[in-house]
């Protein structure tokens, strides 16, 4: 059941974020399309109250569990960018928006781009992780939460990774082709 209500909330995101936009966009309601886009946390409340009763009536703790905490971590953490994302490209295509801005590619601009997107991602793993943890503490010492951990493991996988790949843009930034230098200027 967690599991398929994690694809059920998945689903509801594009549904709504799809709705929304076309609130926004086509049916120009902005604040009605708004409205659409604030209901998606709604699904990862519904997900995370689910997945606290269903370990409440006794469930043992389970890859599924941790898949949902995960699942909200990455919401919580990547949701906004996501949305922000898909708004500017459609607004750019549909309703005669500027073109959507494109991430640097060279230099310290990139690093600074890269940071941010670590940010996010670890921003997701921190909230997975801690909706883990309490998940263990919820279970108690009786429980086995095994599974739980070894996700917990992973969001600390996640973090090292976005550090690193932040760390080398900046420690080594791309630089701009020599054949491209000054050709704009």
């Amino acid at each position: 059941m967690i599991v398929t209500l994690i694809v059920l909330c998945e689903v509801g995101f594009w549904v709504l974020l799809a709705a929304g936009l076309a609130l926004r966009y086509v049916a120009r309601k902005p604040r009605l399309g708004a409205a659409v886009l604030l209901c998606e946390p709604l699904l990862e409340v519904v997900l995370l109250v689910v997945t606290a009763i269903d370990l409440k009536n006794g469930a043992e703790p389970g890859l599924r569990h941790g898949l949902a905490a995960v699942y909200i971590g990455f919401t919580v953490g990547l949701g906004h960018s996501t949305v922000k994302w898909v708004d500017a490209r459609v607004a750019h295509r549909f309703a005669g928006g500027p073109p959507p801005v494109k991430p640097p590619k060279y230099g310290m601009a990139r690093a600074a781009h890269e940071w941010r997107t670590a940010a996010r991602w670890i921003v997701a793993a921190l909230t997975a992780a801690a909706l883990l943890q309490a998940a263990v503490w919820y279970v108690g010492g009786d429980g086995d939460t095994g599974s739980l951990r070894m996700w917990q493991q992973k969001m600390l996988w996640l973090i090292g990774i976005n550090l690193v790949v932040a760390a080398g843009y900046t420690l080594f930034p791309k630089q701009e082709p020599r054949d491209r230098v000054g050709a704009g200027r």
